[in-house]
C-alpha cells in the first residue's frame, strides 16, 4: 500500500508516548508498504531528528503546532465546538491539499486525535482517497468527569465532553475505519458512531529489542515514576503521591528514593511535597537505565485514557509495577500476578511496601510482566494488526466503488 501518516506529534525522536506509537507503527509498516508522513512541529527539528524519521519514511511536510491558547481554554462556552475544531490551522490544510494533489496514495492514516492533536479533521470532505482514525481515545475526557472532585470542573468536563461527542460523531460519519488501543476505548467509540464503520484494536508496544529483561540487579529501595510533569495526568499522580502516600512509606522505611523521570519545564514544582529522596532527573535521553535499576515502577495516574507505555516499559525490562486501577486501565493484566494494583494511600503504600520487602514477589512480577509483554505487546504485533486493519478498510472501501 501507499500511506500517507498525519501526525500531531513529530515522531522523532520518540520520547513520549505520542511519538513513540507512531514511530514504531511506522517503523513496523515500512517493511511492507511505501509510508509518507506529513507532521505537525512543536519545536525545532534538528538535522538528526529529520534523518530519523527518513530512514524509515519519506517526510513531505511539517507544520508549527498552534493551540488554542490560555485565554481560549478558559473560556469553552464561548463555542459549541470543541478547541480542536475552533482553531484550524490553515497552514495544515493548505499543506495536505498540496500533498494530495501531487501524489496518490491508497490509504491516508490520521495518527493522534487526542485533544490539542486532532489530525482527522483536515481529511474531511478531501475526495475519495479512503481514511482512517489512528489511535482515538475518547476516554482522556470523558475520564475527567469521573475522576474531578470538584462539581465546577465536573461541570466543565460534562460540556467539554458533550462538545467533542458530537464532534467526534460528525468526523467517524466521515471516516472509512477507526482503531482504538483497548477494549474500554472501542466501546466508546461505538457509543460514539452514528453509523457502523470497521474498528480495529492496536494497542500500545514495546520495542523488546531494546526493552531487554533485568540485565543486573536493582537498587534496593528505589522507586521511579517515568513521565512528562508536563502532562497534566503525569502532575497529578505525582503530587498525589508525594503528599498522601510516599509519606506512609517513610514511616516504614525512611531510605526509600523516589526518582521521578521527564520534562519539568514550566511545571509549578513548588506544588509538590519534596524531599531529599524524591529526586527530578528532568528529561532523560535514554530512560532505560533509571527505570531497571528501580526496584519497582509507580504508576499512580487519576486521570487520563489510552494504555501506559510506562508499565509495559517497565515490565519489558523487568522492574515490577504498582498502579492505580485507571493508570492500568486497558491492559490484559492480572492483579498479584504480573501487577500491583491499589487505589486508595493506603492500599497503594502497602503494595510497594511489599515489593520492596518480599524478594519473591518481586520475582513473580518481573518474571511474569516480561512475558505478557512478550506474548501481548510487542510493536511487531501491534504493527501486523494496523496493517491487518488497513487492508481490510482498503479492501471495504474498493469493493464499494467497483
Amino acid at each position: 500500500m501507499k500511506i500517507l501518516f498525519l501526525s500531531g506529534w513529530f515522531p522523532y525522536p520518540p520520547s513520549n508516548g505520542a511519538r513513540l506509537r507512531v514511530f514504531n507503527l511506522l517503523r513496523t509498516l515500512r517493511s511492507q508498504h511505501e509510508i509518507a508522513l506529513i507532521s505537525f512541529v512543536r519545536e525545532t527539528i534538528h538535522e538528526i531528528d529529520r534523518r530519523g524519521v527518513e530512514a524509515y519514511v519519506r517526510l513531505l511536510g511539517t507544520v508549527p503546532y498552534r493551540g488554542a491558547g490560555s485565554l481560549a481554554a478558559r473560556w469553552p462556552f464561548r463555542h459549541l465546538l470543541p478547541l480542536d475544531s475552533v482553531y484550524h490551522n490553515p497552514a495544515m490544510t493548505q499543506l495536505l491539499g498540496n500533498v494530495l494533489e501531487k501524489n496518490s496514495f491508497d490509504l491516508i492514516v490520521a495518527a493522534e486525535i487526542g485533544p490539542g492533536l486532532c489530525t482527522s479533521p483536515y481529511l474531511k470532505g478531501k475526495g475519495t482517497v479512503p481514511w482512517v482514525i489512528e489511535d482515538l481515545e475518547p476516554t482522556m475526557i470523558s475520564n475527567k468527569i469521573r475522576t474531578e472532585d470538584f462539581w465546577i470542573q465536573r461541570i466543565r468536563y460534562g460540556l467539554t465532553w458533550w462538545k467533542h461527542r458530537r464532534y467526534l460523531a460528525d468526523i467517524l460519519d466521515e471516516a472509512d475505519g477507526c482503531t482504538v488501543v483497548s477494549k474500554k476505548e472501542r466501546a466508546q467509540v461505538e457509543e460514539i458512531m452514528r453509523r457502523p464503520i470497521p474498528l480495529g484494536m492496536v494497542p500500545n508496544g514495546v520495542d523488546l529489542d531494546r526493552y531487554c529483561f533485568r540485565q543486573s540487579p536493582p537498587e534496593k529501595n528505589t522507586l521511579v515514576f517515568p513521565g512528562a510533569l508536563t502532562y497534566k495526568a503525569n502532575f497529578e499522580a505525582i503530587e498525589f503521591f508525594l503528599k498522601h502516600v510516599f509519606p506512609l512509606i517513610l514511616v516504614e522505611r525512611a531510605n526509600v528514593r523516589l526518582f521521578v523521570t521527564g520534562n519539568t519545564d514550566q511545571v509549578p514544582l513548588d506544588r509538590l511535597r519534596r524531599s531529599e529522596q524524591v529526586i527530578f532527573t528532568g528529561y532523560l535521553e535514554d530512560v532505560r537505565q533509571t527505570i531497571a535499576q528501580s526496584t519497582l515502577c509507580i504508576v499512580p495516574l487519576l486521570s487520563g485514557g489510552g494504555t501506559r507505555m510506562k508499565i509495559l516499559e517497565s515490565m519489558a525490562l523487568g522492574t515490577p509495577v504498582v498502579s492505580t486501577s485507571l493508570g492500568a486501565e486497558g491492559l490484559e493484566v492480572e492483579p498479584n500476578k504480573n501487577i500491583l494494583i491499589a487505589d486508595d494511600p493506603r492500599g497503594l503504600s502497602r503494595a510497594v511496601l511489599r515489593i520492596l520487602s518480599e524478594e519473591a514477589l518481586r520475582e513473580k512480577l518481573s518474571e511474569e510482566g516480561r512475558k505478557l509483554v512478550e506474548e501481548r505487546y510487542s510493536w511487531e504485533r501491534s504493527g501486523e494488526r494496523l496493517e491487518h486493519f488497513l487492508l481490510t478498510v482498503l479492501e471495504k472501501s474498493r469493493s464499494r466503488t467497483s
